[in-house]
């Protein structure tokens, strides 16, 4: 089932089993710098080499250290690195300039926080880029897990999945009646409407990412999504992973009174190229290897029932972009 529901179904490629995504490096830690000019060269190079969606996550500013040393301590800051402030290019200011810049790709977000907008203003910007977009746009979603970005921004993290679950109803009624009135424990939307509306009546898709989720979130997914997301780049990026975490979801669907098949399938995973400074811990094991390999793999992910796979690429340059092409030509 595609959740594209104005756009292709499948890849613009006739004979992939499957969309393939790029993940969009948006981020920079001193003293590297990074411009649109940068953002925009990369874009339109996936483009070109044959991507069928770009994805932006969406982060504010973080703390890292490099990205070898964190591996090599599983993940962790390692005792005596330096700690670097991690920065973003805000996610929906990007998002709206690829949609007039790079017209032949869908769009989303992997995934926006919804504690850091108002959910109303959040449906607002949604639909927006939709327009924007000719509906080519997905409305990916998280709770957000970093507390330390909140705390920066000032943004409230106590109550968390509550604060998401009020988040989605408010985001879902609005896009999808565009209007709302209503009264919760965090958010109040009063007489709102989304005027003017985007192309599709009921708003863009609403895509939420999860990975060996709590009961709560597997109900948040089948009730208010489109789209499920298995979030597998900080794990096994092979297509083993989809089964366990898609009975968690499929489950959830039937005890909640859905039909699991009216939920898009889509993963994400961690791709190392060649020279990639990334050293893995233990509990991991991304993608990688020869191109007719990581064709086939893409393949498996295919037959596990995954519609679009979203790759972000170790390292994040120009070259690796290129690189993937030969697994994409491959796959076709």
């Amino acid at each position: 089932m595609s959740f594209q529901a104005d756009g292709p179904a499948r890849s613009t490629s006739p004979n992939r089993p499957l969309k393939v995504g790029l993940l969009l490096p948006t981020w920079v830690s001193p003293p590297d710098d990074l411009r649109w000019s940068d953002v925009l060269q990369r874009a339109r190079e996936a483009a070109d080499r044959g991507f069928d969606s770009l994805w932006v996550c969406d982060h504010l500013l973080l703390e890292s250290t490099n990205a070898e040393l964190r591996g090599r301590a599983g993940g962790q800051v390692p005792p005596g690195a330096e700690v670097l402030p991690e920065g973003y290019i805000e996610c929906f200011a990007v998002l709206a300039a690829l949609a007039v810049a790079v017209p032949e790709v869908t769009l989303g977000t992997l995934v926006a926080c919804t504690g850091y907008r108002n959910p109303a203003l959040l449906a607002k910007i949604a639909d927006a880029i939709d327009e924007i977009s000719g509906g080519r746009f997905t409305l990916g979603v998280g709770a957000g897990d970093s507390e330390g970005e909140h705390a920066v921004f000032g943004f409230p993290h106590d109550h968390r999945m509550g604060r998401f679950e009020e988040a989605l109803i408010v985001i879902r009624r609005l896009l999808q009646e565009g209007r709302l009135d209503f009264e919760g424990t965090y958010y109040r939307v009063r007489d709102c409407q989304l005027l003017p509306r985007g192309p599709r009546s009921s708003g863009p898709p609403i895509l939420i990412g999860t990975l060996n989720p709590k009961r709560r979130m597997q109900r948040l997914v089948a009730q208010y999504a489109d789209a499920w997301n298995g979030w597998f780049a900080y794990g096994v990026g092979w297509p083993e992973s989809v089964p366990p975490q898609r009975e968690l979801i499929d489950a959830a669907c039937r005890e909640h009174g859905r039909d699991p098949a009216t939920l898009a399938r889509t993963a994400a995973v961690r791709v190392l190229m060649p020279n990639s400074p990334y050293t893995p811990p233990e509990n991991e094991r991304p993608l990688q290897g020869p191109p007719e390999e990581m064709a086939e793999a893409l393949r498996g992910f295919a037959r596990e029932g995954i519609g679009e796979l979203v790759v972000a690429l170790s390292p994040s340059t120009r070259e690796s972009v290129q690189g993937f092409e030969r697994v994409l030509r491959l796959l076709d």
